[in-house]
């Protein structure tokens, strides 16, 4: 049986197929942009396995040549004193005993007076929310020579749902760099600080040896969901104009 069109039924379904349209052309976009997510991610990990396994520790890289592309996620070594009294507690979640449950506390960025000069900050690691006032961790304030093996950091980016800093009272909510040395007056400090690895800290805290090489990389299973409701758009609208286009209209009840 050959079917006809509505009179009609093509202009009556230009707003929703054009509205249908842009909103298949997001989902697949984003479906997209979760696979170069999936692929940097993948990238970032095997930067992270090579860099990190570079022994020995290397020295520290001159400021001037710091370059995050080829210097980032490098394992270093250096020794110091580090100035307790100018740590900043920065805030931040780390991974708990029960997969899944993070702690919430804070990450310990301490400068380092280096023996051969200048200044580098070191995140020490993490402590608890309990553990913010130093008095709570003594052991911890390392006082004379001390060595710390990490690994190189770029200032940690502020994004969008990341609150601003407050330094006037000491709240920082990212490992900026530049800013935290500023406010503990610490002159010129290069644009890199160290990750400490996890050697143990006296008193056990802060925990150093934060950065996970197993990161989260879930983007290919949300690229098949943005192309999965993609799919399900085209259905859900073809499925609409074929009624508009050829179903007989209801017909009307005379009163």
């Amino acid at each position: 049986m050959t079917r006809t069109i509505r009179p009609g039924a093509v202009r009556a379904l230009a707003v929703p197929g054009f509205v249908s349209l842009v909103s298949l052309a997001i989902l697949v976009s984003l479906g997209i942009w979760q696979l170069e997510r999936k692929g940097e991610k993948e990238a970032l990990i095997a930067r992270i396995l090579a860099r990190s396994a570079v022994e020995p520790p290397a020295a520290l890289p001159p400021a001037a040549s710091w370059d995050p592309a080829q210097d980032e996620f490098r394992r270093v070594r250096v020794s110091g004193v580090l100035l307790n009294d100018k740590e900043t507690l920065v805030h931040g979640l780390a991974a708990g005993a029960t997969p899944g449950r993070a702690l919430q506390g804070y990450y310990v960025l301490t400068p380092l007076k280096r023996d051969d000069g200048g200044t580098v900050l070191i995140n020490r690691g993490f402590i608890p929310t309990e553990l913010k006032d130093p008095a709570s961790r003594q052991g911890a304030q390392i006082s004379g020579e001390t060595v710390v093996t990490g690994i190189l950091r770029a200032t940690e980016p502020r994004t969008m749902f990341v609150p601003a800093a407050d330094p006037a009272r000491g709240e920082w909510f990212n490992r900026d760099i530049a800013g935290i040395s500023a406010a503990r007056g610490l002159g010129d400090t290069p644009p890199y600080l160290v990750e400490a690895d996890a050697t143990p800290n006296p008193g056990g805290w802060p925990k150093g040896g934060q950065l996970r090489v197993d990161l989260p990389n879930n983007h290919l299973q949300y690229a098949f969901t943005w192309f999965g409701i993609a799919a399900c758009l085209i259905g859900v609208f073809g499925v609409f104009a074929w009624r508009r286009l050829y179903d007989a209209p209801e017909p009307t009840v005379e009163r």
